[in-house]
């Protein structure tokens, strides 16, 4: 197997950043190349620099950039072939990383699902305003493939004040963001197909994107945003059938997208023909400062730019009602494509989104103020319990993203169990067993039950680190 796209010299040497340590020069590069490829920063299968070219752009011998592709190669981190170079790889495929298995009794705190708690009296009464409109809808089949046509003039409402104009002919009702992605993996790819996604991303996206029989191709996120110089390169060589993408309080790394990042991703997925799927489904849920422009503000028509947005993150995950947001041909697809699904959405339930939009942003100022709450109360619990573990605070969304102070993700997931959390191991969010280094964390719970979390983690964290490990992996559980 060949590589999917290529990396310049230049590129790889900011990736690598300060890699010099101890002990000769080629040793500590291809520890540091090796770092890179284990943490998901650098994707299995793209091909390096030629020896040359990286040590020019490094500033050292050819000869030690020689010794640590050399070195690399012996330990299965780099493949290579005559006329065309070399890639990386892992020394075996891991497969999916699993998941933690579901503990049972009354004590679990499950962290495997990152949704907010529902506002009660909202859904209440959204629930009663919806009973009493039912009976005008009673005389029809309550079939209805894209959706009831007074939710879906209600969603371009909602989406229009929010800053992207939109007619009600370009939503498609879904039953919640994955399925609107899997609708759209049904038309815009197919088996084999290559879909670019971030490095790490949402778990049951991938998952989606898997089943569908399509291939992820994963781009990396950088420490602080998207490499745009590695997803233009992707787009080019990979020729993906469509780039799935969270903009806003990315899951599970909380980042989100700067303007100018925004209107330059625009610029690339139309110059390279690449459909750009981006999920909005946690957008309103901004904590600290005021949310960017929609990446579909920069393309209103939807030619370009689909977003798929969702009730369940931001109102309640009971309430299944998400949304596709698109040129209205391809909405037409969809809804043509969702009849050998599941025909439509429950007509109660769209009523009861109905409500809900309509007051929206009331319910989420204090659904905002209650994750700003949960978010202090696990930074300040986790600094105080473990402080070794690093993390940035996210300025939005529901997930924290810990980096440990050992590659030991799984082995955590599966001890926590036993402690009585649910817990996400980096690998679900990532491919080919990346991110062992990493944990994601939701502050989706109340706060005096995050502090138990982090208590039960810190015990959980120091029998990994003695070794206390159960000797048979858990099941794969869901992750959402």
């Amino acid at each position: 197997m060949t590589a999917d796209r290529g990396l310049s010299g230049p590129h790889l040497a900011r990736l690598l950043g300060e890699w010099r340590s101890g002990g000769p020069a080629y040793a500590a590069l291809a520890r540091a190349l090796r770092l890179l490829v284990l943490d998901g920063r650098l994707p299995l299968r793209t091909r390096v620099p030629g020896e040359r070219e990286l040590a020019e752009a490094l500033g050292v011998s050819r000869t030690t950039a020689t010794a640590a592709y050399a070195a690399l190669r012996e330990e299965g981190f780099l493949a290579s072939r005559r006329g065309a170079g070399s890639w990386t790889r892992l020394p075996a495929d891991p497969g999916a990383a699993p998941g933690p298995q579901p503990s049972t009794g009354d004590d679990v705190i499950d962290l495997s699902c990152a949704a907010t708690a529902a506002p009660e009296r909202d859904l209440h009464a959204a629930l009663a305003t919806a009973t009493a409109e039912l009976p005008r809808h009673l005389p029809g089949p309550g079939y209805d493939a894209a959706g009831l046509p007074v939710l879906r003039e209600a969603i371009a409402a909602h989406l229009t004040r929010l800053g992207t104009p939109t007619t009600p002919d370009q939503i498609l009702v879904t039953a919640g963001a994955l399925h609107a992605l899997t609708l759209l993996l049904r038309v815009l790819s197919g088996p084999g197909d290559r879909v670019v996604v971030e490095h790490p991303t949402y778990a049951a996206a991938l998952d989606a994107v898997r089943a569908s029989g399509a291939r992820p191709v994963p781009v990396p996120m950088l420490h602080d945003g998207w490499d745009l110089e590695m997803l233009a390169a992707t787009f080019r060589q990979a020729a993906p059938g469509l780039a799935y993408l969270i903009a806003d309080h990315q899951n599970p790394t909380g980042l989100s997208m700067s303007q100018p990042d925004r209107e330059q991703l625009v610029r690339l997925a139309r110059a390279t023909r690449t459909p750009l799927v981006v999920d909005e489904a946690i957008v309103g849920l901004h904590l600290d400062a005021p949310p960017e422009r929609s990446v579909a503000a920069l393309d209103e028509p939807g030619e370009t730019v689909i977003t798929i947005g969702s009730m369940s993150k931001t109102f309640w995950a009971g309430l299944r009602i998400g949304w596709v947001r698109a040129n209205p041909s391809l909405i037409a697809r969809l809804a043509a494509a969702r009849a050998a699904l599941d025909i439509s959405s429950p007509v109660l339930e769209q009523l009861m989104a109905v409500a809900l939009l309509e007051g929206a942003e009331s319910i989420l100022e204090r659904q905002r103020e209650a994750a700003r709450a949960r978010r202090g109360a696990l930074l300040d619990a986790l600094r105080t319990q473990l402080p070794e573990w690093r993390f940035a605070t996210p300025p939005g969304g529901l997930c924290l993203w810990v980096e440990l102070d050992a590659p030991r993700s799984t082995a955590l997931a599966a001890l926590a169990d036993r402690h009585g959390v649910r817990l996400g191991a980096g690998p679900r969010f990532g491919v080919d067993g990346a991110f062992e280094r990493y944990v994601r964390i939701p502050y989706s719970l109340p706060p005096d039950t995050l502090r138990d979390v982090v208590d039960r983690l810190a015990l959980a964290w120091r029998g990994v680190t003695a070794g206390a490990v159960p000797a048979a992996e858990p099941a794969p559980a869901l992750v959402a």
